[in-house]
């Protein structure tokens, strides 16, 4: 098409002008302008622009966080900028409504704000990148995330049912590692998941994603929302009518928490990301404003996975710091017990079991299983793991074709992994 429109223009362009001038027009047209280079680097998970004449400052993957040579010059190029990438995610942003969450084409959140009037430097936007290709259990050990044994502790748990708080600071990786783990649910499973903003990316069939939507006009005295707002409360409760076995929430942040923990109270499985750096901290955000959760509902989680962006040697990495079993309440005190399955040392960077789980007595006790059963359930699962290791399997859909595959004949498979190591001279967890 570019040639046939030079030709009607009697226009000649050398090989080298005519690949330059295409880049750009690709560049800025079909992907992302000025911040391309960055948005394809596939280390770089953030990309932040604090305002005008502010050198844009990325996040990557190994480096951290780190200023680049991008910025925009001038006021009306940025805002102009932060305009186009709304429209770009089919939402709308201006001075009357100057903040704006949402998602671009690529998956990626964008959050961004425009003008002066809530940013006193001008314009700003954050992406949090995408990947097409969500990382896997196996890439969460492969990064030193969790242990093999943590990681097949965890399949365990899900597979049976065992809610779970995911818990940690800002860029800690808490969507990550839940996005991956949630492999581990049976693919038969009805799931639905409530996001603000659409980050999760399940193979599974069946399953819901619902997202929240804003609303138009002014907020109505009665509901306290804008007309045709539906909120996390709106999702869940309709979520909740369509029977699910698993739940997924991105965030719960408010008065929807007392909703996910009745649901767990009553034997709903449920899964979901929270701010917060340890079980007191997070005990504390639960029962104070604005979520306000009785004791006893928060007794009904089940594990709470604590997660922290650390740094080992002169990297930036992320570990799990402890997998926190929820035990229940004291009945004098009222105060929550608690067991840490597994803990991290960060003066060797180890992961060490306590020796005893209180999850797995209740799975036990559940599946009818004793102590050498419980063993090999977890061998299998850490045999499965070696097995992709070696054989190069990373692909996500790759990863949950296995996963789905033990589910339907657990004996075959795991003859299969087994067979297969043998054969490769690979001790397995069973010899």
């Amino acid at each position: 098409q570019a040639d046939g429109v030079l030709r009607e223009l009697g226009v000649e362009l050398h090989p080298v002008s005519k690949e330059r001038i295409m880049y750009y027009v690709n560049r800025d047209f079909t992907r992302y302008g000025p911040i391309d280079v960055v948005m394809t680097d596939p280390q770089v998970e953030d990309v932040s622009c604090d305002g005008v004449r502010v050198p844009f400052y990325i996040y990557h993957r190994k480096y951290g966080s780190i200023p680049s040579n991008l910025k925009f010059d001038s006021a009306e190029e940025l805002d102009s900028f932060v305009v186009w990438l709304a429209q770009r995610s089919g939402k709308h942003i201006s001075v009357a409504q100057p903040m704006l969450d949402a998602t671009i084409p690529d998956g990626s959140r964008l959050q961004a704000t425009l003008g002066m009037h809530v940013t006193k430097r001008g314009s700003s936007f954050t992406i949090r990148r995408f990947r097409e290709n969500p990382f896997t259990p196996l890439d969460l050990v492969r990064f030193k995330t969790m242990s093999p044994e943590m990681m097949a502790y965890l399949w365990l748990a899900i597979e049976n049912g065992q809610s779970m708080l995911i818990c940690g600071g800002t860029a800690s990786g808490k969507t990550t590692t839940l996005n991956a783990i949630l492999l581990f649910i049976p693919p038969q499973m009805k799931i639905v998941s409530i996001e603000d903003t659409r980050e999760l990316n399940l193979p599974h069939e069946n399953w819901v994603p619902l997202l929240t939507r804003a609303g138009f006009g002014g907020k109505s005295a009665h509901t306290g929302k804008a007309a045709g707002e539906i909120d996390m409360f709106d999702l869940l409760t309709a979520a909740l009518r369509q029977r699910p076995q698993y739940m997924m929430i991105g965030e719960v942040r408010g008065p929807e928490a007392f909703v996910v923990f009745q649901a767990m109270a009553t034997g709903k499985s449920a899964y979901t990301t929270f701010h917060a750096d340890d079980v007191q901290a997070m005990v504390h955000r639960l029962e104070n404003d604005p979520i306000n959760l009785p004791r006893a509902l928060v007794a009904a989680l089940d594990i709470v996975l604590l997660q922290a962006q650390v740094k080992v040697g002169t990297d930036m990495t992320r570990r799990v710091k402890a997998l926190v079993e929820v035990v229940g309440t004291d009945p004098e005190s009222n105060e929550l017990i608690t067991n840490s399955a597994y803990t991290w040392n960060p003066a060797d960077d180890t992961f060490n079991y306590s020796g005893h789980s209180y999850v797995y007595e209740k799975i036990s006790l559940a599946r009818n299983w004793n102590q050498r059963r419980m063993e090999q359930e977890v061998k299998r699962r850490l045999d499965i793991f070696d097995y992709m290791k070696r054989n190069d399997i990373k692909n996500y859909r790759d990863v949950a074709k296995i996963v789905s595959s033990y589910y339907k004949d657990p004996d075959g498979m795991i003859k299969i992994v087994r067979d297969t190591l043998a054969s490769q001279g690979i001790p397995t967890a069973a010899s």
